[in-house]
């Protein structure tokens, strides 16, 4: 019988959770949620598939700001960021190849990204993955603070 209450009483604060962040979505995650579980395709730009600096130039367009379609090229905008002074819609950038950045996504919070990834199209991720930390370069801060306060609305 204990077993059961523990397992109900986690259950009731884990749907809590998950209800106080659906009402706190922030302008950003409500765009990055209608994209989650895209598939991956090089080059791609659109709902039909991304590729890693077509879903960060998309979700970025959606609040009128221009990208380059190349992570190279994106990581050339705005000012460095440290790590631990990232904020929401900074992006992140990545070394996967071994010759430079070769791989974006965009801040979302609480140590995590949304990107478009080759194996599992767009989705959320930690900085903290083995994977990631390995090969993480730099971060970005492309938005102006009007912009900011934009992606960041509820």
């Amino acid at each position: 019988m204990r077993k059961v209450s523990v397992f109900v009483l986690g259950l009731a604060v884990s749907l809590s959770l998950q209800v106080g962040m659906v009402s706190a979505q922030t302008s950003l995650d409500k765009e990055v949620s209608k994209l989650v579980g895209i598939d991956y395709n090089y080059g791609g730009t659109t709902k039909s598939g991304f590729d890693c600096s077509g879903f960060t130039s998309y979700v970025f367009d959606r609040f009128d700001i221009d990208l380059p379609h190349s992570s190279r090229s994106q990581a050339q905008l705005g000012s460095k960021v440290s790590k631990d002074e990232l904020r929401e819609g900074d992006l992140v950038f990545f070394d996967t190849g071994g010759d430079g950045i070769s791989h974006v996504g965009v801040y979302v919070g609480d140590g995590s990204f949304a990107h478009a990834s080759s194996k599992k199209g767009v989705s959320i991720s930690k900085l903290s993955d083995s994977y990631y930390v390995k090969r993480y370069v730099t971060a970005r801060r492309v938005l102006s603070e009007t912009s900011f306060k934009q992606v960041i609305a509820e």
